[in-house]
């Protein structure tokens, strides 16, 4: 197939176009660059089967394709808390755009969506049958009601005009290609521990988080994709929580860092849980996470090591 990965030159992004490629697809990579980088599929680059293309998605696509992902959107609050209308506008005008190439060429399509749409949630784990706890106008907002929009729009072009989606509900994923500076809780304590740095847990670091390695996450993603008939939102990501503190704790272990840990005030709107009912990705797509949560900070701290030139 050829297909469209918008965001193809993010975390995400990237792993996904370098999977789909080894399967035998052709991948158009389609990218702003606003929190993608080229470093990510520098390696891609000269592969036959591999294309990139610069093109903010809140502005029409047309290309012919057979199957799109659709994964752009700044993931980490502090990218998409620094401009979020724009984050908001990527989400809903590029879902538009998106699906109206999709209704166009008669391609697949699958929206990369989060558990972010489940907001600050008062059950645990989250099934995909929750409506979830949202504050429709704070600061998260901007992504949270962005990525439930786009939900909507995805299974009102289903409904209206029979589109062949797929809705995959992302839960925190980490792995090599993390961005430095993107602010997410693993890169931002592994990259803190290398540097011997203070490790800064937000309030006491009672909250968790349910951590997915990106390899399981690509695996999911695909099996969604070439799942036939699955007019659902399906959770993908690894339904084993750990506190933040304890996080710390781990990675300053992992690392032999001689990091303390130092606290500060729990961000407004920031979740005291998060953790994925993964139920039916294991009964519908025969798919559950293989890497270990050790494992998978072991190549990540490896990654950022050299990132780092340490």
């Amino acid at each position: 197939m050829k297909i469209l990965v918008t965001g193809g030159a993010g975390f995400l992004g990237s792993h996904l176009s370098e999977r789909l490629i080894m399967l035998g697809h052709e991948v158009i990579s389609v990218d702003n660059f606003y929190t993608g980088s080229k470093n990510n599929i520098q390696h891609l680059l000269d592969n036959a089967s591999f294309e990139s293309i610069r093109h903010d998605v809140t502005f029409p696509l047309y290309l012919e394709v057979d199957g799109i992902f659709n994964l752009a959107c700044p993931a980490s609050p502090i990218h998409y808390q620094k401009n979020p209308v724009q984050t908001l506008k990527t989400s809903v005008h590029g879902a538009i755009n998106i699906l109206g190439l999709a209704k166009r060429t008669g391609a697949r399509v699958l929206q990369a969506s989060t558990s972010e749409v489940y907001g600050d949630p008062v059950i645990s784990p989250q099934p995909e049958s929750y409506w979830g706890n949202v504050n429709p106008i704070g600061i998260r907002a901007c992504y949270d009601e962005g990525k439930r929009a786009a939900e909507t729009l995805f299974f009102d072009y289903h409904r209206q005009y029979g589109l062949d989606i797929r809705v995959a509900r992302i839960f925190n994923t980490y792995g090599p290609r993390m961005a430095i500076n993107d602010g997410r809780v693993v890169s931002n304590f592994i990259i803190q521990a290398l540097q011997n740095q203070d490790i800064t847990v937000n309030g006491a670091g009672a909250q968790t988080r349910s951590f997915c390695y990106v390899d399981d996450l690509i695996s999911g993603l695909i099996s969604l994709f070439f799942t036939e008939t699955l007019y659902e939102p399906i959770n993908l990501g690894n339904p084993n929580p750990i506190s933040i503190l304890e996080l710390a704790q781990e990675i300053v272990k992992l690392t032999g860092s001689k990091s303390k840990i130092s606290f500060r005030d729990l961000p407004k709107d920031d979740p005291l849980i998060r953790e994925p009912d993964c139920t039916k990705a294991a009964e519908l797509l025969n798919w559950k996470p293989t890497v270990s949560r050790l494992e998978g900070f072991e190549r990540t701290i490896k990654y950022f090591r050299s990132e780092l030139g340490l």
